[in-house]
């Protein structure tokens, strides 16, 4: 059985920081790529940030700059440190993992999640 956990969630002023973690445990036989997502109510989810085992990056538009993914695969963990926050960065932060190499950037490819850590960032 998989199982990642988060952490780091919480409330926040705009301009403040935050950094979440994703640990995966049980039987990951790979992780390709390991990714934070998002989920506002009443909207869909979206790719914020993912990284891949050969440490190529993405990040979407609006995050550029002020977030920063990174990842220890020995420990099988990801980080995503959030810098600058903003009202609109206010959701439900999920991260996950796709084993096997292709399409790093769709959220059906990925296999494993966490079950989120709420971010709310006060105006």
């Amino acid at each position: 059985q998989v199982r990642l956990e988060e952490s780091g969630g919480g409330l926040v002023q705009a301009g403040g920081s935050l950094r979440l973690s994703c640990a995966a445990s049980g039987r990951i036989f790979s992780s390709y790529a390991m990714g934070w997502f998002r989920q506002a109510p009443g909207k869909q989810r979206d790719l914020v940030a993912a990284i891949t085992s050969g440490g190529i990056v993405y990040y979407v538009d609006s995050v550029k700059g002020r977030f920063t993914i990174s990842r220890d695969s020995a420990k099988n963990t990801v980080y995503l440190q959030m810098n600058s926050l903003k009202p609109e960065d206010t959701s439900v932060y999920y991260c996950a993992v796709k084993q096997y190499a292709g399409r790093w950037l769709d959220d059906r490819q990925y296999d494993y999640w966490g079950q989120g850590t709420q971010v709310t960032v006060s105006s």
